[in-house]
């Protein structure tokens, strides 16, 4: 509940325990016991309720898209785990395909959560909550085809994997080396058509992004003959940090010797290019806790399943440091995953501590409710000789059979008694006016018959 939820209930349990301290004892007991009764199981079915509320687990929406189908499949595996393991957040996977729709789904609030990268689609309400992987872009020649950088495919057509999502990178490319007036193009190629696409000479080069894991690289390889002796280039990116700065989105990446091919290495040397980071992200509006719950199933799947998927490994904490100018913060990370990788979540009373303090005036106040409930309950009409005259009636007799002064002095000892506690009542404000006079005649009337009886006894004392 919030704030403002709990100053209500506490105000309306206020108010509730005033009614019930007013309402009179005139009801018969039988629909006094029904009514507490009600307003007891009422109680406990809002306890029920409070209990369900805070206990409840929370089911997110992923929305995610590969080639591969990879990206779907690594999420299922981590949703599967985070159920077994009972944690607080799960996942419901959408297979959109690819990343562009993953995103577009993401944007059109049809998910809470998409893996995506930083240049594809409408990402103003997200807010990251891991990196999954970073994609890094390679940019092959064609075998034997004498391309050594990127001046030499002006004019030439170059091959993309995934167009749609790499739109933003061919257009940056474009721009910084003027592709548009050399006449260069780029063309849409499916995996299972480059080999045919560079051997009708439909490509020069290939233009792919992808985590640099075995299996994508050895999925690279096999694209190319084996055993030839023409082997495909590496072409760098040698603007690559100029393009970064001035994206953001993109990374500069130094490409390790060999990365492609041991011997003789693919490159030669290490290579500048770019990179793209892939993330989870989170809608901005998801409560800090429920982000936190998540970020932490989640680091706790990866390490739980990386044997069995080791691009899972790559799976990390965003770079939030301000002073490294290729850290992961183009997409604003979640404040609750932050507090998570920071160990700076809220402890119990941080979270709880208004909660705690309405709580225990809430409490009080229906610690006192049921007090007055149970004393409307139980509280039963006056037995008539309970009733102050009615007392002070009974005495009359006591005072006419009495044959002693102790007996009239006990007597008078017993109606200052009576007038005490109704003066006890008119203090409080509960005593009724006409009762008062009537209890005044008649303690007159008891006065006056105690004083003849002592001149009686008095009398018979002389005579004897």
């Amino acid at each position: 509940m919030e704030r403002e939820q709990v100053e209500g209930v506490a105000v309306g349990a206020g108010l509730f325990a005033i009614i019930v301290a007013i309402l009179t004892g005139n009801w018969p007991r039988w629909l006094r016991v029904v009514l507490v009764l009600g307003l007891v199981i009422l109680s406990c079915g809002a306890a029920f309720y409070a209990y369900r509320y805070y206990s409840r687990l929370t089911t997110l929406t992923v929305a995610a898209g590969s080639l591969d189908g990879d990206a779907p499949q690594l999420l299922s595996a981590i949703a599967t785990r985070m159920a077994s393991t009972g944690a607080p957040v799960r996942l419901k996977v959408l297979d959109k395909g690819n990343v562009v729709e993953a995103a577009k789904t993401f944007a059109a609030g049809e998910a809470d959560l998409a893996i995506t990268r930083a240049d594809v689609g409408d990402l103003s309400s997200a807010e990251t909550v891991v990196v999954v992987t970073r994609g890094v872009v390679l940019l092959l020649g064609a075998p034997g085809g004498n391309i050594d950088d990127i001046d030499d495919l002006k004019g030439k057509t170059i091959g993309v994997v995934a167009a749609d999502a790499n739109r933003k990178l061919t257009e940056v490319l474009t721009r910084e080396y003027d592709l548009t007036r050399t006449q260069t193009q780029f063309k849409d190629v499916t995996v299972a058509g480059i080999p045919q696409a560079f051997k009708a000479k439909q490509i020069s080069a290939l233009l792919v992004v992808l985590p640099l894991s075995e299996k994508y690289l050895t999925l690279l390889r096999d694209l190319f003959p084996k055993g030839g002796k023409q082997k495909p280039t590496l072409i760098p990116i040698e603007s690559a940090g100029a393009i970064a700065a001035v994206t953001k989105y993109y990374q500069s990446y130094d490409l390790p010797k060999g990365t492609l091919q041991g011997s003789p290495p693919i490159p030669d040397d290490d290579m500048k290019t770019l990179r793209v980071p892939f993330y989870l992200v989170a809608n901005k509006k998801l409560s800090d806790d429920v982000v936190a719950a998540l970020a932490k199933a989640i680091m706790d799947a990866r390490r739980d399943l990386i044997g069995e998927y080791p691009l899972l490994a790559q799976i990390s904490e965003p770079d939030t440091d301000k002073s490294d100018s290729d850290n992961d913060t183009y997409i604003p990370i979640h404040p609750g995953a932050a507090a998570y990788f920071s160990g700076d979540q809220k402890t119990f009373f941080d979270k709880y501590g208004d909660q705690i303090f309405y709580g225990s005036m809430l409490l009080g106040t229906i610690t006192s409710a049921f007090a007055a409930a149970w004393n409307f309950m139980t509280a039963g009409k006056p037995k008539p000789e309970d009733y102050p005259l009615n007392k002070l009636y009974a005495l009359t007799q006591q005072i006419n059979k009495a044959d002693s002064d102790a007996e009239l002095a006990a007597a008078e000892g017993r109606i200052d008694e009576i007038l005490k506690g109704e003066l006890d009542k008119q203090a409080r404000g509960s005593a009724d006016a006409g009762e008062l006079a009537a209890l005044g005649l008649a303690t007159r009337r008891l006065e006056h018959l105690i004083a003849q009886r002592r001149l009686t006894l008095g009398g018979k004392t002389s005579l004897a």
